[in-house]
């Protein structure tokens, strides 16, 4: 996925956590706004209460598959950050796949099927 796709600087992510709209379940949150823009943007936040760094790391690299693959169906006006719970390192990627798209859906940032 392009980088023109991510969230990179502070002040844009601090936009999407400020109205304060989220979706949150035991394994992960996500924060959104509604711009007009493009295409959407997004960020994952990840702690170091996680575990190690590799485990960190390969948790992102599947959130964005996960993203990648559904983005012909996301809404381009969503910016969204993707909050990434401890408790989340005993799923498989197959059941983080269900989790994220189950929020993706219930945030409305996702079209439904």
């Amino acid at each position: 996925m392009k980088k023109a796709f991510r969230l990179k600087k502070k002040s844009e992510i601090d936009a999407v956590f400020q109205p304060r709209q989220a979706v949150k379940s035991e394994f992960f949150s996500i924060y959104y706004i509604n711009i007009e823009q493009e295409h959407f943007k997004y960020a994952l936040s990840i702690g170091r209460k996680y575990g190690t760094a590799v485990h960190r790391n390969l948790m992102k690299r599947r959130i964005r598959m996960i993203v990648q693959q559904n983005q012909e169906i996301i809404k381009k006006s969503m910016q969204f950050v993707i909050v990434i719970h401890p408790k989340s390192s005993e799923l498989s990627f197959k059941r983080i796949n269900e989790h994220i798209v189950r929020l993706l859906k219930k945030s409305n940032i996702m079209e439904k099927k």
